[in-house]
């Protein structure tokens, strides 16, 4: 798996490079100190992860973030290091593509396993911070909203049309994000509701499809930001 390191202090980006290096199945294969240099660079190596600072001098983070998710045909699963959980730079991060964060003081096992689980196409979430950065920065929909999605619309009518996103959800599917914003791997969500895994990750393509989704964290949002799931 090819890592990209982008953090504008050296020592920070050594000791990252150090922690990879010494898995046999990961490889350092690029750093940049700011934003602007971290997607050229991202364009040039094609590399699995990018981790991410968000708060780095000229182009930050959630900038460079941005450009590589929306400019790129194949983006690299990007996963924020961050010195604070509880930041808006984390959450803005996020809503802008970022597969996920980690804490700076994690230690090295947990740094690679976070790389691990992002180059394969999952989400690290913590759910409990998720919720605080979305009761803190999200929108207001998040704090207030209680819409109830799931219900099937009137006979005869357009189950599409005048319908957000999440109220296009089945009462099931609503049910599977509720369980992914809790944080639960597809095989505790179908141990919770006694179905098969392969039912529940045709469950989560739906889910993502219908809201126009990434992944898994940017569904979360969504739901939050919808109201459909409470902060708190």
């Amino acid at each position: 798996m090819r890592v990209v390191i982008a953090d504008d202090e050296r020592l920070v980006r050594t000791g990252l490079r150090v922690v990879i290096d010494a898995e046999p199945d990961l490889t350092v294969v690029g750093e940049a100190a700011d934003g602007a240099e971290v997607v050229p660079l991202v364009r040039e190596l094609r590399p699995d992860v990018v981790l991410m600072d968000v708060r780095m001098p000229g182009i930050d983070g959630i900038r460079a973030t941005e450009q590589l998710v929306g400019g790129m045909a194949e983006p690299p699963r990007i996963l924020v290091v961050t010195t604070f959980e509880h930041d808006d730079h984390v959450y803005d991060a996020l809503r802008a593509g970022a597969a996920g964060f980690l804490l700076k003081r994690a230690r090295a096992e947990e740094m690679v396993q976070a790389v691990r689980l992002i180059a394969r196409g999952d989400s690290l979430l913590f759910p409990a911070a998720v919720r605080e950065l979305a009761l803190r920065y999200g929108a207001p929909s998040a704090r207030d909203a209680r819409p109830a999605p799931g219900r099937g619309a009137g006979r005869g009518a357009d189950p599409g049309r005048g319908r957000s996103p999440i109220e296009r959800l089945t009462e099931r599917e609503g049910q599977v994000l509720r369980l992914m914003a809790a944080g639960l791997s597809n095989g505790e969500i179908a141990a919770k509701l006694a179905l098969s895994q392969e039912t529940i990750k045709t469950h989560v393509g739906s889910v993502l499809a219908k809201l126009g989704a990434r992944d898994r964290t940017q569904a979360v949002i969504t739901a939050y930001e919808s109201g459909f799931v409470l902060p708190g």
